[in-house]
């Protein structure tokens, strides 16, 4: 199959890693999806995450497209707030994909027809022993998704909680990926960007993004003044 005909995939963020990964339990998750991926599928061929909005879903699902190219296996990754207005016919012939990334499943909850499509989808998976990783916001039991079948195979696999971040935490998530940046920022400098911006993940890391280019641009360390100076 050619994904390159498949122009709604996700483009992959050069930054969501396994590597630039922070949770709660994030050792035991990332130990399972590698585990997951690398090993031929013996007892599952399905993964499913979930959590609440910005725990950091959307970054997994794109770290395992990113660690399966590393083995050099085929993958893809679609999010359903993208297709779900298209025909179920966009999912034709995916299974030969070695891993296939659905994020989102918890917005097709009233859609009868996506929810077949997806439940057809994992059969032909299992058929061509490929893998399937689904993210949602809830448990599989919890989605209100209607189609019984479709709720068995995904609670028949793996499944693992992503659980929001305490601030402390949230401090040492940042501190990572401004790490990799090449960036130190001490605790004092993103307790501030904590107590002044939204707490949600996503957006403060947008916020780092921001800051890292305006820093590059500025030739000038990330301080609280220089952070004053660019948000706010």
């Amino acid at each position: 199959m050619n994904t390159e005909q498949l122009p709604l995939a996700v483009h992959l963020p050069d930054d969501e890693t396994f590597d630039s990964f922070f949770a709660i339990n994030s050792g035991a998750i990332l130990g399972q999806l590698k585990a997951f991926i690398q090993h031929p599928a013996k007892t599952t061929n399905g993964f499913y995450l979930f959590g609440q909005e910005s725990v950091g879903k959307s970054h997994l699902l794109h770290a395992s497209c990113a660690y399966a190219s590393q083995l050099g296996l085929s993958s893809l990754c679609l999010s359903l707030s993208e297709i779900k207005h298209l025909s179920v016919e966009v999912l034709a012939n995916l299974e030969h994909v070695d891993l296939i990334c659905l994020d989102d499943l918890h917005l097709i909850a009233g859609n009868k027809q996506w929810q077949q499509g997806i439940f057809d989808l994992y059969n032909r998976v299992i058929e061509n022993n490929k893998k399937l990783i689904i993210a949602g916001n809830n448990s599989a039991n919890s989605l209100l998704i209607t189609l019984p079948d479709l709720v068995s195979r995904i609670t028949w696999g793996y499944t693992e909680q992503i659980k929001p971040l305490s601030d402390s935490d949230k401090i040492k998530a940042l501190q990572l990926h401004a790490k990799l940046r090449g960036i130190e920022m001490n605790d004092e400098t993103v307790k501030f960007l904590l107590n002044r911006l939204s707490r949600d993940m996503n957006h403060l890391l947008e916020s780092l993004d921001i800051l890292d280019k305006a820093s590059i641009k500025a030739q000038r360390k990330i301080t609280i003044p220089f952070i004053k100076e660019v948000l706010f």
